[in-house]
């Protein structure tokens, strides 16, 4: 076993590997949110690498996560959901300015 100097491990021929993969790990996909906003719809494309929670997804696209109601089908979605791929959403803002 080798040792080099400030090391309590012995090394290895064999590097470990890394704990997290960078992002360029992962091949980028997009994400399509429709924004339902008096009665016409705003569509908000993000591209993006990885795995993020929707909550990140809304902000990165100038939404408010916690004022918002998201679905996928027809369905509502937690907003701590992990997107791992291409994906649409819907978005009804549930609160109103003023």
């Amino acid at each position: 076993m080798r040792m080099h100097r400030g090391s309590s491990k012995g090394a290895s021929d064999v590097p470990g590997v890394p704990e997290a993969l960078p992002l360029s790990a992962s091949p980028p996909f997009s994400v399509v949110f429709d924004v339902q906003r008096g009665g016409r719809t705003d569509v908000r494309t993000l591209s993006m690498a990885g795995r993020t929670t929707l909550r990140a997804a809304l902000r990165s696209v100038g939404e408010f996560a916690e004022g918002s109601a998201v679905f996928e089908a027809g369905r509502s979605l937690p907003l701590d959901t992990p997107i791992v791929g291409p994906r649409r959403f819907q978005v009804v803002p549930t609160f109103s300015g003023g």
